[in-house]
């Protein structure tokens, strides 16, 4: 027998009265200041990602940052920030949990909860501000065709959305019911009349908005895609969890992200803490963009540098000499095994993602 859970029952509870275990002010990193050492083995690498990244600078190829959550939450965000003023970063890409840490850093200047303790007491994820108003950024960013990334950004850096009267988009939808933005018009319809959303103005202050990787990548115009999955991220326990909406931002978003690896010869992706979303999406996008080329007799994707960065220590494989046997455990390593199968020249540094990020801003500065 099929049952389906009711989540418009679900109780949700003010964000401010969770205990986050982190906060804007505890971790942000200034720019500035004098990272941790690096090996020299990984001081070399950096060196020489700097000077990849450079080179594609003024090749006018791309530099994607495909990064996970932990990267924003280990404080990074001024160093990032930088980058983008500086054109070091042409494209960023992450998953879910990296726009929600953002979202409530930017709204309340706090993140993250006890996984353990929550979901015992069916608290987690629950928390009323974070679902409704990351909701509500793509609802209003789907009826202007935008993806998740620039409507999350946009709804940070502007400070709320303005949302037209349920009576307008009522009339749209008889009047253009095949249009492109039909569907997104009629969630929006939707969402406003289930959950009291009136018309208008709807603002929301984002105090710690200059920390957001997102709202800095709309304020500088750069291309944000966003790759969540549907029922892994917090947003989904919300009475307005709707995975329509979701997904079609991820389209849009998914789209945009092959456009830019489209632009990526001679130029550098940064894979850094994204074990799993960055490798998955990267492959795809990847054989859509030579897929296109060589039905238009195209060359493939080449020419570019691929430098992937964990914790993990690679399996002990030399990478350089290819992917292991199957009989090798490092050969599971998805996060490896996918980049290495991905042409290009691909590098493995087993470092904390934040000192990477950061020896990479000052080598940067350093030889430009």
């Amino acid at each position: 027998m099929r049952e389906l859970l009711d989540l418009s029952k679900i109780r949700v509870y003010p964000l401010e009265t969770r205990r986050s275990l982190t906060k804007i002010e505890d971790i942000l990193v200034d720019p500035d200041s004098l990272p941790s050492a690096l090996t020299p083995a990984n001081s070399a690498a950096v060196e020489r990602c700097a000077r990849d990244i450079l080179k594609a600078q003024d090749d006018r190829a791309r530099i994607l940052l495909i990064y996970g959550a932990h990267l924003l939450r280990n404080g990074a965000a001024l160093i990032l920030e930088r980058m983008m003023a500086r054109g070091w970063i042409s494209h960023l890409a992450t998953n879910g949990a990296g726009t929600i840490h953002d979202w409530e850093y930017a709204f309340l200047g706090r993140s993250t909860e006890s996984v353990e303790d929550n979901v015992a007491t069916g608290s987690f994820g629950t928390w009323n501000e974070t679902g409704r108003f990351i909701h509500l950024a793509l609802l209003a960013g789907g009826i202007r065709g935008e993806g998740y990334g620039t409507a999350l950004g946009r709804f940070i850096h502007e400070d709320g959305t303005d949302l037209p009267p349920p009576e307008e988009l009522e009339r749209l939808l008889r009047a253009e019911p095949a249009h492109a933005l039909a569907p997104a018009r009629a969630d929006l319809l939707v969402a406003m009349r289930d959950h009291q959303i009136p018309g208008g103005r709807v603002a929301v202050d984002h105090p710690w908005k200059h920390a957001s990787i997102l709202s800095n990548a709309f304020r500088h115009g750069l291309p944000m895609s966003v790759h969540p999955g549907i029922g892994y991220d917090i947003i989904s326990n919300h009475p307005m969890f709707n995975g329509g909406v979701i997904g079609r931002a991820a389209t849009v978003d998914f789209k945009m992200f092959a456009g830019s690896v489209d632009h990526l010869d001679g130029g550098v992706v940064l894979s850094v803490g994204s074990a799993i979303m960055g490798p998955q999406v990267f492959e795809k996008a990847l054989s859509c963009v030579n897929n296109l080329r060589l039905n238009s007799a195209r060359s493939i994707v080449q020419g570019h540098h691929l430098y992937v960065v964990d914790l993990q220590d690679g399996g002990n494989w030399d990478w350089s000499q290819g992917e292991p046997p199957k009989n090798n455990p490092a050969y599971y390593l998805r996060f490896c095994k996918s980049y290495s199968r991905m042409g290009g020249v691909m590098h493995y540094l087993q470092s904390d993602n934040l000192h990477f990020i950061h020896h990479l801003y000052k080598t940067l500065c350093s030889l430009a």
